[in-house]
């Protein structure tokens, strides 16, 4: 597979639909979130998208991803049917964890979607464990790893940065640098605000992106698995992002000015990707319609398959809580 990213139509407006894919999906989940209809903690990835459609969009069936909580985008892009997701966020049994992992804990054994964690850092160990596993059962399989910048002030960010080079597994670390971790800006929790060069110091293969250029995102990601699959270890990826929205529901946003996130707004992947296309004559007027239609309505389907769902009945409560039986998963 070649790093360089071949700007064909149809590559275009793939791209362009999943990130408009993801904004749009979230913007509905903000409408049902205040309708009360979905409950508990929301994070949104509203700003970010370009990170998890240019990564998933060259992984293979067999690798595996471990995510963050703010994970809706990235299960959109790996092919968690958005039915599947709707439904466990509204807390009911046809989602894909049967509506007990709600937001922050979307999970597809199908697609080794491994999920995100409520532990900041928590998905980091898990990926080293993961990628040491596969190296032995999926020879040239990758696990993934999404985490915000805000994990690399834990000590089991070193612990497994450390373990990966060392044992030289398989594992792209995505680190997504919004800039602040919850409500603490980059420059005051960290020394060192070019969070790649904490890889550099574990002598990791490590790259520093702009993460709201569509395709440098996606060169950058190809570049990075093609390192990897040849066998030359991890690899971690600084994607410099920006989320639009606060860092949760129950976030009053008092740490940054309104002004900076409209500043960010203007950079924003989506609208950038589709001003290109329109003036380069690869999108139309009547192109960005149909795109626009056909996500509105598989949105739709996707909230009237929720809303009709069930709710877990109490005396199944315990179930699922210990493991009765240990399934051993084929390798393909």
């Amino acid at each position: 597979m070649s790093s360089k990213i071949h700007l064909d139509r149809a590559h275009l407006h793939d791209f362009y639909s999943q990130m408009l894919r993801i904004r749009r999906f979230e913007a509905r989940c903000v409408e049902l979130y205040q309708a009360q209809q979905i409950c508990g903690f929301l994070h949104l990835y509203d700003g970010e998208e370009v990170v998890a459609v240019g990564v998933m969009g060259n992984l293979q069936a067999c690798d595996a991803v471990v995510a963050t909580y703010r994970e809706h985008g990235q299960a959109l892009a790996r092919g968690v049917p958005m039915n599947a997701l709707m439904a466990e966020m509204l807390g009911k049994q046809e989602g894909c964890c049967r509506g007990r992992g709600g937001s922050m804990h979307i999970f597809d054994r199908q697609r080794r979607f491994f999920g995100g964690n409520a532990i900041v850092g928590g998905g980091l160990p898990l990926a080293v464990g993961i990628a040491m596993a596969d190296k032995q059962l999926r020879p040239g399989a990758v696990t993934a790893c999404f985490f915000g910048e805000g994990a690399v002030a834990e000590g089991a960010f070193h612990e497994s940065m450390n373990l990966a080079a060392v044992w030289r597994l398989p594992v792209l670390f995505v680190c997504e640098n919004n800039l602040y971790a919850m409500g603490v800006p980059l420059e005051d929790a960290e020394s060192q605000t070019d969070v790649y060069r904490k890889a550099e110091a574990y002598r990791m293969a490590s790259a520093q992106v702009d993460a709201m250029d569509p395709i440098q995102m996606e060169t950058a990601a190809r570049r990075a698995l093609e390192h990897i699959r040849a066998g030359k270890g991890p690899y971690f990826l600084e994607c410099r992002t920006y989320r639009f929205r606060a860092h949760s529901m129950f976030d009053t946003q008092a740490y940054r000015q309104r002004e900076e996130v409209e500043q960010w707004k203007q950079r924003d992947p989506i609208e950038r990707l589709r001003a290109w296309m329109h003036e380069n004559h690869l999108l139309s007027p009547a192109e960005a319609q149909a795109i626009d239609t056909t996500i509105a309505a598989e949105i739709d389907a996707a909230v009237a398959f929720a809303q009709a769902g069930t709710l877990e009945p109490p005396d199944a409560l315990e179930q699922f809580v210990l493991m009765d039986r240990v399934v051993q998963e084929q390798a393909p």
